[in-house]
């Protein structure tokens, strides 16, 4: 008898523990599925989406860091032909070279979009007329505006007086922001001639000098805050 009691007792008690360890692991799920992520995109044409992965990792360590948003520092891109895409609040897309969007990309992309999601892109110098043209399939009447110093933008969480800062130099030109809007909500936020991924890579990459680099961290986390509130 002391025996089954004994072995109902044992019974009982792995019962209990595998049940706890498999709430804490459901819990730590939900947890880690809560975290915001910066999705980098896979897009067609040829160029260089992957660049630079080290970036969106320091950003959202930095972000982390500096702000109360809860953050999954790690690098995951998507492909914008897949649905996957519907599960991040914010997309980035970079490179230097060709960008040719299919129909699925285009569709997709604009359902986004239109859907309260949020896209940044960074020209990492060579993206500029691909990205204008690529962006016109996706909204055929919409046009990308520069963005004045006074926009909320550049002041939500750090403050940018002179808007974008220059953070990697190409040729010299001043550095711009553009943004395309849809029933006045600004979707889509486009560096040009400013680079500020760079200055979110690890610093032997570019080698870009320190204050820079905190600059356009700065400058990220005002694109994520904008991003989630707007």
């Amino acid at each position: 008898m002391k025996r089954i009691v004994l072995f109902l007792i044992f019974l009982l008690f792995n019962v209990c523990i595998q049940s706890s360890v498999e709430c804490n692991s459901q819990n730590k799920e939900n947890k880690n599925s809560s975290l915001i992520k910066l999705a980098r995109v896979k897009y067609s044409g040829g160029g260089d989406w992957y660049t630079d992965p080290s970036s969106e990792i320091n950003l959202l360590n930095y972000v982390k860091s500096n702000t109360n948003i809860p953050v999954a520092p790690v690098y995951e891109y998507v492909d914008l032909a897949s649905d996957e895409l519907f599960t991040y609040p914010i997309l980035f897309i970079t490179g230097h070279g060709n960008m040719n969007l299919s129909e699925r990309e285009v569709v997709n992309l604009r359902e986004y979009l239109d859907n309260g999601g949020f896209l940044y892109v960074d020209d990492d110098y060579g993206l500029d007329q691909f990205i204008r043209r690529e962006m016109k399939k996706v909204f055929p009447d919409e046009k990308f505006i520069e963005l004045p110093f006074s926009h909320g933008l550049f002041h939500i969480h750090y403050n940018f007086p002179n808007g974008v800062p220059k953070i990697h130099e190409h040729d010299g030109k001043a550095p711009q922001t553009f943004g395309l809007f849809r029933n006045n909500r600004l979707c889509v936020v486009y560096t040009y001639e400013s680079n500020p991924s760079d200055g979110w890579a690890d610093k032997e990459v570019h080698d870009n000098p320190e204050e820079k680099r905190e600059l356009a961290m700065q400058f990220g986390v005002n694109i994520i805050v904008w991003a989630l509130n707007n």
